[in-house]
C-alpha cells in the first residue's frame, strides 16, 4: 500500500467535488487528470483516494457510456474512413486503419470479457460513425 505524499493539501472529499466539476465542465477522463496534476498538484488520484477518476464518476452516478480508450480510437476509425472515401488509394492508410480496427476489436473482447460492454456488443463501420457524430 502506498502512502499519500505529505505536501498535498486536499482531501478525499475535496478532490472528488474537483473530478465532479471538471466533469461538469465537459471534460474526459484523462484530461481530468492532467489538469489535476498541472493546476492543483494533485500527481495521482488513485494514490490519494485509492479509486481511480472511472471509479469515483461511477460512485457519483455519472458513468461513462464507453470507455475513453475505445471511442478515441473508433473516432479515429472514422476520421480515416471519411479520408479513404476522397483518398481511395491511399493504401498507407488503408493498412492504418486495419491496425486500428484490429485494436478496436482486441479492446471490444477486453471490455465485453470483463463486463464494461454488453455481452454481444460488436464494432460496426456505419454505426461507429453514428456513435461518434
Amino acid at each position: 500500500m502506498t502512502i499519500k505524499p505529505e505536501w498535498i493539501e486536499y482531501s478525499n472529499e475535496e478532490i472528488e467535488e474537483l473530478i465532479l466539476k471538471l466533469r461538469k465542465e465537459g471534460n474526459s477522463t484523462s484530461k481530468i487528470g492532467i489538469i489535476l496534476r498541472d493546476q492543483y498538484g494533485i500527481p495521482d488520484v488513485k494514490l490519494i483516494t485509492g479509486m481511480k477518476i472511472t471509479k469515483i464518476l461511477e460512485n457519483h452516478g455519472q458513468k461513462l457510456e464507453y470507455p475513453e480508450d475505445l471511442m478515441n480510437l473508433i473516432r479515429k476509425a472514422v476520421n480515416i474512413r471519411d479520408h479513404l472515401d476522397e483518398n481511395p488509394k491511399d493504401l498507407h492508410t488503408k493498412r492504418g486503419l486495419q491496425i486500428i480496427e484490429s485494436n478496436i476489436r482486441r479492446l471490444v473482447r477486453y471490455y465485453t470479457r470483463e463486463g464494461v460492454l454488453p455481452e454481444g456488443w460488436r464494432y460496426e463501420p456505419k454505426k461507429a460513425a453514428l456513435l461518434v457524430k
